[in-house]
């Protein structure tokens, strides 16, 4: 029995059994505005699914537990013999099947399926970040594989499968897999063409042995993996089936598992190869450019996790502050607090727009929108996935000492947040990736000023931006040294542009003050006080 001191009193009441989806306006709206009429009442139906589901209590516990029970390496069974299997607890099991079934996995073989899943994935980071990573594997090995058709034809149907399937066995008797990467190595990290595992052809064409070895092997609990490895004729991409066709385990030892600062309900693994049966994928040589699909639909996900992640914590911190009285009255009332969740809200809203515009060039697929992806996903990458841990702390501090508190669930987030900016390339390698295009290609610096320039005219901040950035853009001689600088720059303007065409006028209007203005300070909560803050807030809240 309680105490007569212990009544519970001016606490919010949990974030639970709510629709994640149709309660962010910024998400709705854009696919809304992406996705064809035609596909749109199908398109919002099943969204709305994913977001009852994921907003579910049940579902939520599933994350927590998922995230509690870490992953365990069984590299020998009873008796001896190598297994190498990862145990997960069976909330991951129940997690990554639903991210499955609701096709996370499967963009590339539906009309508008990259602006559905894109917001799908969006929804889905939002209740254990972790399944993201072999939901985004499996989906971005589809154009690696293009690189050879008869290994697409194959493998495709399996990959864009609705059904989970855990067990080890031949691909060939599974209704769907999943897919794992190994790129980088011990000496080389990103560095990729300084990797050492070899590849020795074998009697049957387009068959090779790999010996080495992987620093990071993405989800080793996968039924297959693409990886680089040196052939004869240079760096070359493999598929790596984890059991082979007659029912035998290939050759995948896997050495240790990670012991990482978040994402820790997903195994990321150190393999080592050793006499492993591949099947090469692409021509030798051509390593880089027959995984460089994968890896740019990868990093595309790491900013929709990312936008997940920031809305998921701006939710929490609004719902939070929407509920809790402090000084008089309610905590959302507060000028301070105010300004503090509406800077929130327009970083979480430009990063969601900002992603959803490109998951639509993706269904796009013409010249100019694969150019514009071509500058804007390493922009994208570069800087929303690192204004995705400020904005987790400074969510988490809403909620005072209760932010600071696992239960809350705010430090996972917190925890989770600086993971997309390392992942598939850190910072730096995103800021050069931008300048190597913009100086192999004309037409990315085109189709980038293309799309800044549909909102010229609108907002003089923002006509200012462009300008500038122009002056930027004008020498690129020496520019490795500002060129995270730049890349920040046409981030901003990207969004600035974006959120002046299609967002609210209060936000567009804070967010060009704030971002391209000047009139903002380095930390969340310094906006203009003359802004209409309070519709941005209203906004930004989950209705419950």
């Amino acid at each position: 029995m309680a105490g007569t001191t212990h009544t519970v009193t001016n606490q919010a009441p949990p974030l639970a059994q709510y629709d994640v989806f149709t309660a962010d306006r910024a998400l709705t709206e854009a696919v809304e505005r992406h996705l064809d009429p035609s596909l749109l009442d199908e398109g919002l139906s099943e969204l709305s699914a994913l977001g009852r589901t994921s907003g579910s209590a049940q579902v939520q516990e599933w994350g927590v537990q998922a995230n509690e029970n870490p992953p365990r390496l069984r590299t020998h069974d009873r008796y001896g013999h190598r297994i190498d299997e990862v145990d997960f607890h069976p909330a991951w099991h129940r997690l990554l099947g639903k991210g499955v079934s609701a096709g996370l996995t499967n963009a590339w073989a539906r009309p508008g399926g990259h602006v559905r899943r894109a917001a799908g994935f969006v929804v889905w980071s939002q209740v254990e970040a972790g399944n993201g990573c072999p939901l985004s594997m499996t989906h971005a090995a589809v154009p690696a594989l293009r690189a050879d058709p008869a290994l697409a034809a194959e493998w495709e149907p399996r990959l864009t499968s609705v059904v989970y399937d855990r067990a080890l066995r031949p691909a060939h008797e599974k209704p769907g897999v999943l897919f794992g990467m190994g790129m980088t190595e011990k000496q080389g990290g990103s560095d990729v063409r300084a990797n050492t595992t070899s590849a020795r052809p074998l009697a049957e064409d387009g068959t090779y042995e790999l010996t080495g070895h992987k620093w990071f092997c993405s989800a080793p609990m996968s039924d297959a993996f693409l990886v680089l490895a040196q052939a004869p004729g240079g760096l070359t991409c493999f598929l790596v089936p984890r059991v082979l066709e007659d029912g035998s385990r290939n050759v995948f030892l896997i050495q240790r598992l990670k012991d990482k600062l978040g994402n820790r309900s997903n195994a990321s693994s150190e393999v080592e190869f050793a006499g492993t049966w591949a099947r090469r994928v692409g021509d030798e040589g051509l390593g880089v450019r027959t995984i460089i699909g994968m890896v740019a639909a990868t990093r595309l996900d790491c900013v929709l996790g990312s936008a997940g992640l920031m809305r998921q914590a701006v939710a929490q911190a609004v719902h939070h502050c929407a509920y809790r009285e402090a000084f008089g009255g309610k905590l959302i009332d507060k000028p301070l607090m105010r300004n503090v969740l509406a800077d929130l809200a327009l970083e979480s809203e430009a990063a969601t727009t900002l992603a959803l515009r490109l998951a639509a060039a993706y269904d796009d697929g013409s010249e100019r929108e694969r150019a514009l992806l071509r500058i804007a996903v390493p922009a994208a990458k570069y800087w929303v996935t690192k204004r995705c841990a400020p904005l987790a702390v400074e969510a988490a501090e809403c909620l005072g000492g209760n932010g600071y508190v696992e239960e809350s669930g705010m430090p996972r987030l917190v925890r989770e947040s600086p993971l997309n900016s390392v992942w598939e390339g850190a910072g730096n390698v995103q800021a050069l990736d931008v300048l190597r295009a913009l100086s192999r290609d004309p037409q990315v610096l085109d189709a980038y000023l293309g799309e800044v320039g549909r909102a010229r005219g609108a907002d003089h901040r923002l006509d200012g931006a462009i300008k500038d950035l122009l002056t930027e853009l004008a020498d690129l001689e020496g520019a490795e040294g500002r060129a995270r600088r730049l890349v920040e720059r046409l981030a901003l303007v990207l969004q600035g542009s974006l959120l002046v065409r299609y967002a609210p006028p209060q936000v567009a209007d804070a967010f060009c003050a704030a971002r391209l203005g000047g009139d903002g300070g380095a930390a969340f909560g310094t906006l203009p006080h003359t802004l209409d803050l309070a519709t941005v807030v209203e906004r930004a809240r989950p209705q419950v």
